[in-house]
């Protein structure tokens, strides 16, 4: 049997989780067995820079962060449930992949 994986990425966790949410609710009302939505780990992308540009001065440093959540969800094949996810306004942020497995 065929299934549809979905895979979910972004750095704006609530909007990630919205999205999630629809597209499990979405596959419900037609039927279509699911799988998730299943939290893989987070990625931390770290960056330290020095604050002072021409180097003279105390030696501070500013830290940033950029966490990149992720999600995926597994869908029994149901063509209908798949062309109403496909129609799902998707946020600039979310970054959403549809594969078909076997």
């Amino acid at each position: 049997m065929q299934t549809a994986r979905v895979k979910i990425t972004s750095t704006n966790y609530q909007e990630l989780e919205e999205l999630a949410r629809q597209i499990k609710q979405i596959a419900l009302k037609f039927g279509a067995n699911v799988a998730g939505p299943i939290p893989l780990p987070t990625k931390k992308l770290k960056i330290t820079t020095r604050k002072a540009p021409s180097g003279d001065g105390t030696e501070t440093f500013e830290k940033w962060e950029m966490r990149v959540h992720k999600r995926v969800i597994d869908i029994g094949t149901n063509e209908r449930a798949l062309r109403q996810i496909m129609r799902i306004e998707v946020p600039d942020s979310i970054n959403i992949e549809i594969e078909l497995r076997e």
